[in-house]
């Protein structure tokens, strides 16, 4: 613990140093670093998605840099210190862990879920999706909304309903090809909706399921394009489809 704290230590003063010393630092906003910790934040999922742990690592490095660097600004703007950003990280976690703090006994996962819901809540949120920022990416949304208004009750009682719901929308989509570009898109979107809530009751990430597909897709399109004996343009799919069996037997 001791070597962790000096560690954390030797940060802020680095910090401190540049935030004095550097012209680039000393002239950061919090709205200037605002999307290099969105593009931090994605590399880290990056490198979760690969499970390359060095990469994870440094990645982590980077976003608990800016983490201190908003700090340290604010700090500066007499808002608040990173010492009041870890006491009240500590103290929500404190408690919204009745059940490791208080009396409160629990069966399991879910209840615990349910329990931080109810609390969130009682804390002052104005309903249970008003935690789910509007800028997350849309599978991901999907997901996290599905997932806050289970912890409630808003659920299916078996995985099988929800299958059926995924065949519905399915056919609905398929009855609006003739329909509009409007109804095509708004029917595409609920059979979407339907497959996100059936990950999530088979307990598949569906967002880490596509980033990986996204992944192998990449590489073994590269393999196309490494192999080809002459422009792609130039050759039939059956061609390049050939190219792609190849690649697969060296996944």
């Amino acid at each position: 613990m001791k070597e962790k704290m000096e560690a954390f230590g030797r940060l802020l003063e680095i910090m401190d140093e540049l935030r004095e010393k550097c012209p680039w630092d000393r002239k950061q906003t919090i709205e200037s670093l605002r999307n290099l910790t969105i593009e931090e934040t994605y590399e880290l999922a990056g490198a979760i998605t690969k499970g390359d742990w060095k990469e994870i690592k440094e990645e982590l490095g980077d976003i608990l840099l800016h983490m201190v660097f908003y700090a340290k600004i604010a700090d500066e703007k007499d808002q608040f210190d990173v010492a009041d950003v870890l006491h009240g990280v500590c103290d929500k976690l404190v408690k919204r862990h009745p059940h490791i703090y208080g009396d409160v006994n629990v069966s399991g996962e879910e209840e615990v879920k349910k329990n931080w819901e109810q609390l969130k809540l009682r804390e002052g949120k104005k309903g249970v999706l008003s935690g789910v920022p509007d800028s997350l990416p849309a599978l991901i949304k999907a997901y996290r909304m599905q997932e806050k208004t289970a912890q409630v009750g808003f659920e299916w009682d078996a995985k099988q309903q929800v299958w059926e719901k995924v065949q519905e929308e399915l056919h609905e989509f398929k009855e609006s090809m003739d329909q509009g570009e409007a109804r095509k898109e708004e029917e595409f979107g609920d059979l979407l909706f339907s497959l996100v809530n059936y990950a999530r009751f088979e307990g598949i990430e569906p967002e880490s399921a596509l980033a990986r597909i996204n992944n192998k897709f990449k590489k073994r399109f590269e393999y196309i394009e490494e192999k080809a004996p002459r422009p792609l343009v130039d050759m039939s799919l059956d061609e390049m489809d050939e190219l792609w069996n190849g690649a697969k037997e060296i996944d």
